[in-house]
């Protein structure tokens, strides 16, 4: 699993949202961008990460951010995703997990005493393509605060 630091220059990323428009790193040169990678659409962790987002997405976007969500679910779901929660960020449809292996966040995990690959869950700041922050222990029912703490 490739690990990267606060510092780095940011992967450059192009991937599909869930209405299949090209979302890349280009698209974000002169805003701040919370790229949230996690495991899975509608699981307990994944939907209160989100939700998290969605319920402060007008301060975060006061403050200079936008917001991109990464999973390896397909548009299909992550259509479904956003319509049942009312999401108002686009969500990377990364089935080939391309994104996921160049930001680090595919390799071995443990879940009930049982190892097996899969997402970590992250959150990476970028701003101007370099990696100012990353939380590798996502807090998913006060990520938003989390990340205003560290700013």
């Amino acid at each position: 699993m490739r690990e990267l630091k606060e510092g780095d220059k940011s992967p450059e990323f192009v991937g599909k949202d869930e209405n299949g428009n090209d979302i890349s790193l280009s698209n974000f040169k002169n805003t701040k961008l919370i790229l949230f990678i996690y495991p899975k659409d509608n699981t307990p962790g994944c939907t209160k990460e989100a939700c998290n987002l969605r319920d402060n997405y007008q301060l975060l976007m006061d403050k200079g951010f936008s917001i991109v969500g990464v999973s390896a679910d397909s548009s299909d779901k992550h259509t479904k995703f956003i319509a049942k929660f009312n999401l108002p960020f686009p969500l990377i449809a990364d089935v080939d997990k391309q994104i996921i292996n160049a930001f680090g966040c595919w390799g071995p995990k443990k879940f009930m005493g049982k190892e097996y690959d899969g997402i970590h869950r992250k959150t990476f700041l970028i701003e101007n393509g370099t990696i100012t922050k990353i939380f590798h222990k996502v807090k998913t029912n006060d990520h938003t605060n989390q990340i205003l703490e560290n700013l």
